[in-house]
């Protein structure tokens, strides 16, 4: 059959001429028609050649492709059984087992559907139709549920997923002061204990309720507006210590929001850069931290009288560096670190401390985390973190930016970055992950909780996650 014959429908004069229209003979007997049209202006019986150049063609093609199609239905139905014969005997035996996915039938599977679906393995399995559809009608509905299925489905994957809760976000702030530390304030993170604490300059300190901030102070515990640099909560979150400038010193009831101060201890008006709380509320180990490389150490809790506040030194456990982190991993063990590669552990609450490393770092360290004993980390303004499993340290290259700060959770970690970023290590053989974040301005301090981590810095900024 030619190509011509090819196009035409059957089923009707009225089918065959819609699918005529569209072939280049109809093109030709228009033109014919409109050519001959035209020369009945010279004799009239040129009006009949133009009928008969636009009629005759469709005719005869219709009388014509009849027959084509009724010789070649009789010639199909004469040697239908012959070729079904033909294929079967012909048809070779394999020669080995071909592959369970070319043969796999779906058990459960809808006869309308054609997409292969890949199996565990990435191999696609490929399902031939069992049944045909009993009525045309069947097969419309299959159609139709197949296109209702297949625009499902493109919704499906054109939809954007839903932010997730534990992605990072910027917080607003009720203040643009630089913050300078931050605490998560419950160890067991649950939703209904669950808080963060913030301090900054000027003496504020805030709190969070879900993502709206707040100030618990403007202006310090003395209100005196010095500039606070650290902040701590006690294991169950009931209570949180900030420090600061000029021996600021305060506690903060975490339920009721109510603090006392207690500036410059023993008289001491010295700008503590760091503090760190040991143990649960009413029994508290509180560690201050300095320039001059000194630790300052007092208990809280409840003699005879009432609540009572005791201090021991101001001790060096080095050669007098500043001293630039300090945190507690329980009531007992704890670190600090100094400008000075020095890195020291406490064994007994912060009575004593032993020199554990740090030699030959390049940048200088400006935080210190810790899960346990034998296990810190220590971060530099080079970008590295030190890990320390007990005697050995180890090097991890994090990023080309100064990291500011380092938190630790169990064997998750996390830093922030001069840059705005965070670091992210999910466990001890991971390696670690940077987010960029839309910060205001650059991360100063980050705290590492259970379900949720905050970030704090300068220009009020805030991010949070979870």
């Amino acid at each position: 059959m030619s190509s011509q014959n090819a196009r035409l429908e059957t089923g009707g004069f009225v089918p065959f001429y819609r699918s005529y229209t569209k072939t280049w003979v109809h093109a030709v007997a228009t033109a014919g028609l409109t050519a001959f049209g035209t020369l009945t202006i010279v004799h009239r019986w040129f009006a009949a050649l133009a009928l008969a150049s636009y009629v005759v063609p469709p005719i005869v093609l219709y009388l014509r492709h009849g027959r084509d199609d009724d010789r070649t239905d009789a010639d199909h139905e004469a040697s239908a059984p012959e070729r079904d014969e033909s294929l079967t005997e012909s048809e070779p035996e394999p020669d080995t087992p071909k592959s369970e996915s070319n043969h796999a039938e779906p058990e459960s599977e809808p006869s309308g559907s054609s997409r292969a679906e890949p199996d565990a393995t990435g191999t696609i399995e490929t399902t031939d139709e069992l049944e045909s559809p009993a009525s045309s009608d069947d097969g419309e509905e299959s159609t139709a549920a197949d296109e209702t299925a297949g625009t499902a489905a493109r919704d499906a994957r054109e939809k954007p997923e839903p932010e997730s809760e534990q992605a990072w976000h910027t917080v607003e702030a009720p203040t643009d002061a630089t913050l300078r530390d931050v605490a998560v304030a419950a160890a067991d993170d649950t939703a209904d204990s669950s808080a963060a604490y913030a301090v900054g300059d000027g003496g504020i300190v805030l709190t969070d309720d879900g993502d709206e901030w707040t100030a618990v102070l403007e202006d310090g515990p003395a209100a005196g507006g010095n500039d606070l640099r650290g902040v701590d909560a006690t294991a169950d979150g009931a209570a949180v210590w900030v420090a600061g400038d000029s021996g600021a010193l305060g506690r903060i009831d975490a339920e009721t929001g109510r603090h006392t101060d207690f500036t410059a201890p023993e008289d001491i008006t010295d700008n503590w850069l760091g503090v760190a709380v040991g143990g649960a509320s009413g029994a508290e180990t509180i560690l201050l931290i300095n320039g001059s490389g000194a630790v300052l150490r007092g208990t809280y809790g409840t003699d005879g009288d009432g609540r009572a506040l005791e201090w021991t030194g101001p001790e060096k456990p080095g050669s007098g560096s500043s001293l630039s982190g300090v945190a507690f991993a329980d009531d007992a063990v704890g670190y600090c670190c100094d400008t000075n590669d020095g890195v020291f552990e406490t064994t007994d609450g912060g009575e004593s401390f032993d020199r554990v490393g740090l030699e030959g770092a390049d940048g200088t360290l400006t935080d210190v985390a810790t899960a346990g004993r034998d296990d810190c980390l220590a971060s530099a303004d080079d970008g590295v973190v030190h890990r320390y499993d007990g005697p050995t340290w180890t090097p991890e290259r994090v990023a080309d930016d100064a990291l500011t700060g380092v938190a630790r959770r169990e064997e998750r970690a996390m830093a922030c970055a001069a840059d705005g970023a965070v670091h992210e290590r999910a466990g001890a053989a991971a390696g670690w992950e940077r987010t960029d974040i839309d910060a205001a301005g650059a991360l100063l301090a980050v705290s590492l909780a259970e379900t949720r981590a905050v970030a704090v810095g300068e220009d009020g900024t805030i991010v949070a996650r979870g």
